[in-house]
């Protein structure tokens, strides 16, 4: 092979395939050992070859080169002969083979010094742009996990350093798509809002981004989004759920009110929706609800971890919050093991005196984290604290007889199914899970799988994947029970 074909070669396998191609190509043309070495670390064809697998010629040429300045070295040893050629940054293209070099051997690794250098210098920038990239990511998140747990503050602080502003009221998207084109879905939105969005991939599902978009008009409608209609646009098979309105401060009811609107959005034409108008639980709850959540919390506010790197009452109330909201997928969110997970889970269900597979306990648990103020806030008896019973005393209240029979109310209206009620029902009594609530039913699990999807779409809530309304509706039923 003349000069001017391996000269092709190492251009066209350095500009196709990259250095680690390079280097196999290197190895075999010259039937010895060929990669890039300094006096501290040596790399090899595959870019992570250990120390050991280096010869030792190779890192003593390195040495010697750095220390006297020199560009390229010949070293002999007990190994063989190693040729050295500086590329940059104190490494050096080096080969040692166990016989006498070929007598293009200088001459074809001095060509290929050059290209290397080239393409590892590119590696590195396109290695130090990903790792910007994630922590770019990693931080946004960190601003989506602030706001979940109240620290508004601190929010806007960390979101002014990335920028855009959080935007302030606002409404949030949820924006389901192919994993693949989450970027140019971002893309888009950032386009059409200005750059104004706060954009976040969401930790917990792959397929999910979570947008933050200023509040437009008062007056625009439920079936009439631009932005969302403009996003599903974007990538095939894209739906999208849109909040209320709504305070910076309420971001995780936003959050919820836009999960839920994407359950709905999945079986519609336009594939995008906006949740459906109706009172809220927690405010419904607020007044009679308050001074039974925090009695009902103070065990885990006043709880005192024995090691200091154990949780404290603030990491337990967001793993709670966490799993209440996402069950196993909480692992993702709180970045934790599902074995660390399941230990906390016990830890609070002992601390609480609660059974959290119970879906009654797993109700009132939600309920009250949502009532309580901040997370971690030490509970205060008051005046009403003493007359405060336990939770039917809190369902009793007028209040929220009155929110129970209107989220309830389209499983009796005229066009909910017959079997709707008792489907629910039934699905409540079984805390939730399919196969129990199935064979109470009579019918199949897809057959109750199909039931209950068709009754998402009816309460325009999500039930099935979570963040799921059952905790809701284990309430508002127990509250109509409770109202006779």
């Amino acid at each position: 092979m003349s000069r001017s074909d391996d000269i092709l070669k190492i251009h066209r396998l350095a500009h196709t395939g990259g250095s680690a191609v390079l280097l196999e190509w290197l190895a075999a043309r010259l039937d010895g050992w060929t990669g890039v070495v300094d006096t501290h670390k040596a790399l090899g064809p595959e870019a992570a070859v250990p120390e050991a697998a280096v010869p030792e010629a190779a890192v003593l040429g390195a040495a010697e080169m750095s220390a006297r300045g020199a560009r390229s070295a010949v070293v002999q040893s007990g190994e063989g002969a190693a040729l050295l050629f500086a590329l940059h940054d104190g490494r050096a293209l080096a080969c040692v083979r166990s016989r006498p070099h070929q007598p293009d051997a200088a001459t074809l690794l001095a060509d290929a010094a050059v290209p290397l250098a080239l393409v590892l210098r590119a590696e590195e920038a396109a290695r130090r742009e990903e790792r910007a990239e994630l922590a770019a990511s990693r931080a946004r998140e960190a601003v989506l996990h602030l706001l979940m747990n109240g620290r508004i503050s601190t929010a806007h602080q960390v979101a002014e350093a990335l920028g855009p502003s959080l935007p302030d009221p606002m409404r949030m998207y949820v924006v389901e798509c192919p994993a693949g084109q989450r970027g140019e879905v971002a893309r888009r939105c950032s386009e059409l809002t200005g750059g104004r969005a706060w954009i976040v991939h969401c930790p917990v599902y792959v397929r999910h981004l979570i947008v933050l978009v200023p509040a437009g008009p008062a007056g625009a409608g439920a079936d009439h989004d631009p932005l969302a209609g403009a996003l599903v646009d974007v990538a095939r098979h894209c739906a999208v759920g849109v909040s209320g309105e709504a305070a910076l401060r309420e971001a995780p009811a936003a959050y919820g009110q836009a999960f839920h609107a994407l359950a709905v959005a999945r079986g519609r034409g336009e594939r995008h929706a906006r949740f459906g108008p109706g009172p809220e639980l927690a405010l419904a709850a607020h007044d009679a609800g308050a001074g039974w959540a925090g009695a009902l919390l103070a065990p885990l506010d006043a709880y005192e971890p024995r090691r200091a790197q154990d949780p404290g009452p603030q990491e337990l109330r967001a793993t709670a919050h966490a799993w209440l909201e996402f069950t196993s997928h909480a692992t993702r969110l709180l970045k934790i093991h599902r074995n660390t997970l399941a230990t906390r889970l016990r830890l609070i269900e002992a601390v609480l005196g609660l059974d959290l597979a119970r879906l009654a306990d797993q109700a009132a648990l939600s309920l009250a984290l949502r009532l309580t103020r901040g997370a971690g806030d030490p509970y205060v008896p008051g005046p009403a604290a003493a007359t405060e019973a336990d939770l039917d005393e809190v369902l009793r209240d007028p209040r929220l007889t009155d929110w129970a029979r209107g989220h309830l109310r389209p499983l009796s209206g005229p066009e909910a199914p017959p079997d709707a009620r008792a489907t629910v029902r039934a699905w409540l009594d079984h805390d939730a899970q399919l196969a129990p609530t199935a064979a109470a039913l009579g019918i199949s699990v897809p057959g109750a799988r199909k039931r209950l999807t068709r009754i998402e779409a009816l309460l325009e809530r999500s039930l099935l994947q979570s963040p799921s309304a059952r905790h809701d509706l284990w309430l508002a039923h127990r509250a109509e029970e409770l109202a006779g």
